[in-house]
């Protein structure tokens, strides 16, 4: 069984930074949301800032997918419905808590 490039990549940056897979998915997610904040100066309730998270999530969930695929003979949905959770869960609660003005 070959590991595949994107897999290589990411078990070596998770262990350059000492990192879980759980608590890589929610830097990227809050890294993706505030990059993505400060780029266009939006306010943080709006509903349309989750959509640079869910693109990253989408995107890193289709390489795992294809690579669970070739490695197990079939998808993992639930550890991909996990991982995207995961990173789109904060940048969530952040609209959620502007949003409705619970945080100003």
């Amino acid at each position: 069984m070959n590991t595949s490039t994107y897999q290589l990549v990411k078990i070596h940056v998770l262990s350059f930074f000492d990192l879980t897979k759980d608590a890589m998915h929610i830097y990227i997610g809050l890294s993706a949301f505030l990059l993505w904040v400060l780029v266009t100066r939006k306010s943080l309730g709006l509903w349309k800032n989750l959509i640079p998270v869910l693109i990253a999530a989408m995107l890193m969930e289709t390489f795992d997918l294809r690579d669970d695929f070739n490695s197990f003979g079939h998808f993992r949905w639930s550890a991909s419905l996990h991982d995207v959770l995961n990173t789109v869960f904060w940048p969530a609660i952040i609209v959620i808590l502007f949003k409705f003005r619970l945080i100003k």
